[in-house]
């Protein structure tokens, strides 16, 4: 019996050995997708600028042409409009220093 308890204490030994060592490997793997969410946040930005111009721009049209029939809610879309400027711009700043990046 006690020939047996030896091989069970060495199986454990080993895996808790196997377990430890690919402990840092995870560790090492969360570090990695960290980083690369990370990159990914410039190219994100860069995204979320770009589909804001052409609403933008989309929003500015919008404005122009109720401003040239002659609306009273001309300046209720505008100030819609330039509000939703302002809050894409500092979403991103926002998150930009909450999160570090």
């Amino acid at each position: 019996m006690k020939k047996y308890r030896k091989k069970v204490e060495m199986l454990l030994l080993w895996l808790l050995i196997a377990v430890l060592s690919k402990a840092q490997d995870g560790n090492a793997g969360i570090m990695d997708a960290n980083q690369k969410v990370r990159s990914y946040f410039q190219t994100g930005t860069q995204l979320m600028y770009a589909i804001g111009a052409i609403v933008g721009l989309i929003g500015a049209v919008k404005v122009y042409s109720k401003w040239n029939a002659g609306d009273h809610d001309t300046g209720k879309v505008a100030a819609a409009w330039f509000g939703s400027c302002v809050f894409l711009v500092v979403v991103v700043t926002v998150i930009k220093a909450f999160f570090g990046i």
